[in-house]
């Protein structure tokens, strides 16, 4: 038990995929914009980043291993990810045409985001099982979720303060996504 709250606790906060490890940038600054989208992309990298954990664990230890094929995890663990994408991008669009319009293109992007490359890569190359896979893909995509609600928060506010001309728009986004990557700083020693 302790080391799957380790395992969560490290994820969420500590290796948080975003700000310390800086993957997932790309849809971390693109769909921050207003609170409701960054929820939602929230909750579809954590969907796929958990999916993607547990099928990626067991391709690579029910289908890489016993074929001595280990080097071809990178090319498995991409296609498991577009699948899930895939799926996630149709189901989206069928519940909430609301929500697929608002994510725009990032949706589809998942698939090339690196940080639910980087959870199922980080799982493999940790010796994690099963459970610990989809514990640690799970608490990757919260993190990912907690990161970017509270980065859609601040930039929210930030739209409605005055501010220097240079600074406005992107330039005030990447110094407050900065101070957020310092704040998360103080969690290295966690574990």
């Amino acid at each position: 038990m302790a080391s799957i709250l380790t395992i969560i606790i490290s994820s969420v906060f500590v290796n948080n995929f975003v700000m310390s490890q800086f993957m997932g940038i790309c849809p971390f600054l693109g769909v921050s914009k207003k609170l409701d989208s960054a929820v939602g992309m929230g909750l579809a990298v954590t969907f796929v980043m958990t999916v993607a954990s547990a099928f990626s664990n067991l391709a690579y230890t029910l289908i890489l291993v016993p074929l001595e094929k280990e080097y071809l995890y990178t090319i498995v663990f991409i296609l498991v990810i577009a699948s899930l994408v895939q799926f996630v991008e149709m189901v989206i669009q069928k519940i909430s045409p609301a929500l697929y319009s608002s994510l725009g293109v990032y949706l589809p992007l998942i698939t090339t985001n690196c940080a639910v490359l980087g959870v199922a890569v980080l799982n493999m190359q940790s010796g994690y099982n099963l459970v610990e896979s989809i514990i640690n893909g799970f608490a990757g995509g919260l993190g990912f979720m907690m990161g970017i609600v509270l980065f859609a928060g601040i930039r929210e506010r930030t739209a409605h303060n005055r501010i220097l001309s240079c600074f406005e728009g992107f330039p005030i986004a990447l110094i407050s996504a900065g101070l957020m990557a310092i704040a998360f700083l103080g969690f290295q020693g966690l574990v």
